[in-house]
Parts: structure tokens; C-alpha cells; sequence
């Protein structure tokens, strides 16, 4: 069985050649799980205070809550109620809360006027938690950094220049999500109907970070098993997602993922992912460097916008593709 391996983002930027091949071939190894683990310097100050806010988010009455969804974003700004977003794989829909917000291009860009919808402005609950949007303004820019920087590995690893993603990533759509799971007490039907935090899934980006989670719950498959994510103290977990498989052309594979109560978990969970996007621009295309003889090329060439949209529509989030019209 393939294991999720832990490895040091630091030592790949500052350690020797032998240092940075070890990283890099670890990343490998373990992104046949669609998983990893690394070492990193976000501040754990940072990352305690913008665990703080959302905690105290989530503890807002619902009418308080209520007042920060975004309904014309799609789920990517501001709050989103429990019972919303179903997996594509399920017929009932996830018992979670979440909270969402990103950041934007400089005032006037083209991709704002031209994505408008991708580049809404984000909703702080800054009327009911002072500061709010401060703190999570500058979690989500460090943690884009660190993906960023994380993708420079990848590169390296699929045979490309280390800076292969830097310019489709500049810009890009990257969304910052809080998932507030409840008891599962607390579900439907007390739990009885079927509902699970969230269903098995992959990403549509290129990867995700999770840099840290109050409870355990998230699992990973391998080999057909489901496999408890349990990473070293202070590590990230790192998984990819779809357009990297397709960007890798299949070298990389989508990481399958769930999240879900043990029977004699009683608490709920918060835990905070950050998505990695290209641009919606970014036309889609494997990698040079992935496709060979062996390996001939999988993947049509498609725009991040076409196939995020197609994505977002199959877990519910545009109800009706009219809507996008």
C-alpha cells in the first residue's frame, strides 16, 4: 500500500541538491496517494488567530450568520448554510457550515473586469468579531505563498522549470474555505438519514492545503481503504486536485478524500482548506514534459473557468446553469 509521506518545503528551498531531490521525491512518492505532508513557516500566532475568528464566526446565531452569504458568488464568498453542497458522487448532501473569502487582483485589472464574478469582493463578519477581515486577509495571502511555493516542488517533480506554475497561479482564483462540522447528534434525523460531514470527493484545483483541524475525520483513500489523514504536529497536509491531473496529464492523480464522525465522536470539527487556482484564463493543457510514448497525451485542452464551472455546477452550487448565462 502507497503511504502519505512527510517531507520539509524549507529543505527544499534552502538545503543542498541532495537535500532538495529527497523533497522532491518524496512529493512523488506520496501524491500516488493524491496526499502529502510537509514542514513549513506559517506563524502558528497567525494560525491561531484566525482559528480564533472563525470559531467565534460559527458560534454566531444563525440570523447573524445570515447575513454574510454572498448569493451570487457560488459559494465562494461569505457563508454557506448546512445541507448545501453535495458531493458528486452522493444524493445526499453534506452536514457542514462553511465560510469562504479570497483576495483581489489590483484595483482595475483585466481579470477583474473581464472574470468579474470570479473576483467578487469577500464578506467579513467584521460588524460582529472586530478585525476579522485583517486576520483572514492575511492567512489567506500567506497560505497562497506557501502553495505556491509547494507547486515549485511539483514542477520539479513532473520534469518542468520550478517556476512551471507561478504565472498561472499569479492572480489566480484562490479561495480560502472554513468548514464548521456540526455533531453529527445533530444531522438530520439525529444522524439516522445518512448525511456524513462530507461525502468522497476530489478537488477541481490545482492543489489544497489544510493547515490545521480541531478533530480528526478527514480520511484518505488508498488502495480502495480508507485511510485516517494523520499528519506530524505543525505539518500541512497537501492534496491534489483535478486540474493538476490534468495539467500532469494523469502523472499526478486527483487525491479522493472524505470527512467523517467516528460513531463515538460526540464534538464537531473546524478546519480550514485553502483551494489553489489558476487564473480562469489558464487554458488547461498536460504539461510537456508528462507526455511521452508511454504516456500520450489524456487530456483535451480546456480553460480553469470551463472546467471549474462544469465542476461547481455537479456539487449543487449552480443550481441551474442558466444562472451563469
Amino acid at each position: 500500500m502507497d503511504e502519505i509521506l512527510d517531507v520539509d518545503l524549507l529543505a527544499f528551498e534552502r538545503g543542498s541538491a541532495t537535500q532538495r531531490r529527497a523533497v522532491t521525491d518524496g512529493v512523488m512518492a506520496s501524491l500516488r496517494t493524491g496526499f502529502v505532508y510537509t514542514a513549513h513557516d506559517l506563524s502558528g500566532g497567525l494560525l491561531d488567530d484566525a482559528y480564533g475568528v472563525l470559531g467565534r464566526f460559527f458560534a454566531l446565531e444563525a440570523d447573524a450568520k445570515a447575513r454574510y452569504v454572498d448569493t451570487e458568488s457560488f459559494g465562494a464568498r461569505g457563508y454557506t448554510g448546512p445541507l448545501t453542497e453535495t458531493a458528486a458522487v452522493s444524493d445526499l448532501p453534506d452536514w457542514k457550515e462553511m465560510f469562504n473569502w479570497s483576495d483581489l487582483p489590483p484595483a482595475g485589472h483585466p481579470l477583474t473586469v473581464k472574470y468579474a464574478r470570479w473576483y467578487r469582493p469577500s464578506v467579513f463578519p467584521d460588524a460582529d468579531i472586530a478585525g476579522a477581515g485583517e486576520v483572514l486577509t492575511e492567512f489567506h495571502c500567506r497560505l497562497v505563498d506557501l502553495q505556491r511555493r509547494f507547486l515549485r516542488v511539483i514542477a520539479e517533480g513532473i520534469g518542468a522549470h520550478e517556476t512551471y506554475f507561478d504565472t498561472m497561479t499569479t492572480y489566480g482564483t484562490h479561495l480560502s474555505r472554513a468548514i464548521h462540522y456540526p455533531p453529527m447528534s445533530s444531522a438530520p434525523g439525529g444522524g439516522a438519514e445518512g448525511h456524513i460531514w462530507a461525502d468522497e470527493h476530489t478537488d477541481i484545483n490545482l492543489i489544497t492545503a489544510l493547515p490545521r483541524a480541531s478533530e480528526r475525520g478527514l480520511q484518505v483513500r488508498i488502495d480502495g481503504e480508507w485511510v485516517d489523514a494523520a499528519p506530524p504536529s505543525d505539518h500541512v497536509i497537501v492534496n491534489s486536485g483535478i486540474m493538476l491531473e490534468h495539467a500532469t496529464n494523469g502523472l499526478i492523480g486527483a487525491g479522493w478524500h472524505r470527512v467523517k464522525a467516528d460513531p463515538d465522536q460526540r464534538s464537531g470539527r473546524l478546519s480550514v482548506v485553502q483551494f489553489c487556482h489558476p487564473r480562469p484564463s489558464v487554458i488547461l493543457t498536460p504539461a510537456p514534459s508528462t507526455v511521452t510514448a508511454e504516456r500520450p497525451c489524456r487530456y483535451e485542452a480546456v480553460s480553469a473557468e470551463d472546467r471549474l464551472e462544469e465542476v461547481i455546477w455537479e456539487i449543487n452550487l449552480i443550481p441551474d446553469a442558466r444562472r451563469v448565462e
